[in-house]
């Protein structure tokens, strides 16, 4: 990873950060109106980055927003223990290919020891190549089917 490129885990005071996160995620996903349209209030944003259920890394070069993660913590029900579900993670291309994702990964997992984590996981789509050998990596595959519910009638 360049060494102009730091990783900073994102606070209540972030929300700066955290909107450049958002609009690069929107980027990266082809999906800017999903990340920038309807982004919540600054109150929202300082309530989540400051809980105990979110975390947000993000990969900063100077103040630019470069890379970003995050992650939502599931408090288990069998066993006294958390589990961490990444939820997005999106580099900017032009600084794709240097240790960047794993670098913010790296830092999640540094976070997670801190907080008493039991274990990290993610999902890749079929397809995404660069996710699956990055995840394949760090990580141990599990094959497994993923449904999408929808919580109301024709959603």
């Amino acid at each position: 990873m360049s060494d102009s490129v730091h990783i900073q885990v994102l606070g209540g005071a972030d929300i700066a950060s955290m909107r450049a996160m958002l609009a690069l995620f929107g980027q990266a996903f082809d999906e800017t109106a999903t990340y920038t349209a309807l982004q919540p209030d600054d109150g929202y944003l300082a309530g989540l980055l400051s809980g105990r259920n979110f975390v947000a890394i993000a990969a900063l070069s100077g103040s630019s927003v470069v890379g970003g993660l995050a992650a939502y913590v599931l408090p288990k029900f069998e066993q006294a223990r958390s589990e961490l579900y990444i939820y997005d993670l999106a580099v900017a291309e032009a600084h794709r290919r240097q240790g960047v994702a794993t670098a913010m990964i790296e830092a999640l997992k540094t976070w997670a020891r801190e907080h008493g984590i039991y274990v990290i996981f993610v999902q890749a789509d079929h397809g995404d190549d660069p996710a699956i050998a990055l995840y394949t990596k760090l990580g141990v595959r599990e094959e497994v089917l993923h449904f999408d519910i929808a919580p109301q009638e024709g959603a």
